[in-house]
């Protein structure tokens, strides 16, 4: 073998790993950014200096100049060495700044505490083969899931060539007035973003993880939509209703134990002429498929660490992972019921299919 040219490939790799090694510490300091809201006060502010930085948020200089030279490095904040002065761009701004901003990905950073926090769980795991359930994790990833996702559910859910417009007469339906059950609904943005887009529809959410559903329940007090909204600790095998006009399921089937009942009992709850709509990470069941894709290494990562892991934990006959593919999800949805099955939509970071009896 060429010496010189093995050389090469290892120097060249070992760069790679520096890189991901700065990015997964620099992320550290995003969410902590993020959490002080240091992006915020700097978004449309112009030129600051730290100081200024610092007494806009109360905080300690010293800590925030340390910060802002992160940030400095990472290319997400500009330096100006001449007058000392850290400027945060408005295309920047849009991602790290404002939470309601259909761009915001900062949230995404949040995860870290708990990915990191349960290390050693997951250790224990590979050799034992049992589960970490999502409960088992820090608060971090429950609010950190959330507003990782809100962003993509605003841009998504309803706007443009959205999911919902991608099904069968859903808006019509919705806008006339529907009954809809959002499955796995966590902190309930999903829900709360359909139910500002439909006024004359009524939802309920419902997720086993009881935290969550407090949460959700305040979040919509706060966004309004009380009066049309409402939230149950219910897992989707169980929850209560039937003639639900649509069931929605936002990045959470494969992260059941067994996904099979949930999709039984959705068929029982749904109406004659309702939609389920499985909305799922974009991510391929062929692993050559996912290779240099940075959306799908993020997801792929997220599934070893939180989504596998939560299927074991709860003892079913599945444990897909994210990347399980539309193939196997199809075949346990057509396996229990459903009579009809089409990809309806897709993003760079989602797949939507949509399920009819």
């Amino acid at each position: 073998m060429n010496t010189a040219v093995k050389e090469d490939r290892v120097r060249d790799f070992r760069e790679q790993v520096i890189r991901d090694a700065a990015a997964a510490l620099s992320g550290v300091t995003v969410s902590i950014g993020d959490r002080l809201g240091l992006y915020t006060v700097m978004a449309g502010a112009g030129p600051l200096t730290s100081h200024q930085v610092a007494a806009s948020t109360a905080l300690v200089e010293r800590y925030v100049r340390e910060w802002l030279a992160v940030q400095v490095a990472s290319g997400y904040i500009e330096y100006d060495p001449v007058e000392k002065t850290y400027t945060l761009p408005d295309e920047r701004a849009a991602v790290l700044a404002d939470p309601m901003s259909p761009t915001y990905l900062a949230g995404a950073f949040l995860r870290l505490q708990a990915a990191y926090a349960t290390e050693d769980q997951l250790v224990e795991a590979f050799h034992s083969g049992s589960g970490v359930g999502w409960d088992e994790h820090p608060d971090a990833l429950f609010s950190g899931t959330a507003k990782f996702f809100r962003s993509g559910y605003l841009a998504n859910i309803v706007e443009g060539q959205g999911w919902l417009p991608a099904l069968d007469g859903m808006v019509d339906k919705l806008t006339a007035g529907g009954r809809v059950a959002d499955v796995g609904c966590g902190f309930g943005y999903s829900t709360i973003v359909m139910a500002q887009a439909f006024p004359a529809s009524t939802f309920v959410g419902f997720d086993y993880h009881r935290p969550s559903i407090e949460a959700a329940s305040k979040l919509a007090a706060e966004a309004g939509v009380a009066d049309r909204v409402s939230f149950e600790v219910a897992s989707a095998q169980e929850f209560p209703g039937t003639g639900y006009d649509l069931i929605t399921c936002y990045d959470c089937l494969h992260d059941m134990g067994d996904p099979a009942g949930a999709a039984r009992h959705a068929r029982q709850a749904i109406a004659d002429d309702g939609t389920w709509m499985i909305v799922e990470p974009n991510t391929s069941e062929r692993l050559e498929d996912n290779i240099g894709n940075p959306v799908r290494r993020m997801f792929m990562a997220g599934s070893m660490i939180f989504c596998l892991p939560t299927a074991l934990a709860q003892h079913g006959p599945y444990a897909l992972g994210n990347h399980a593919g539309e193939h196997a999800i199809r075949d346990i949805v057509v396996g229990e019921g459903w009579s009809r099955w089409r990809r309806a939509t897709e993003t760079p970071v989602n797949l939507v299919y949509e399920a009819r009896p």
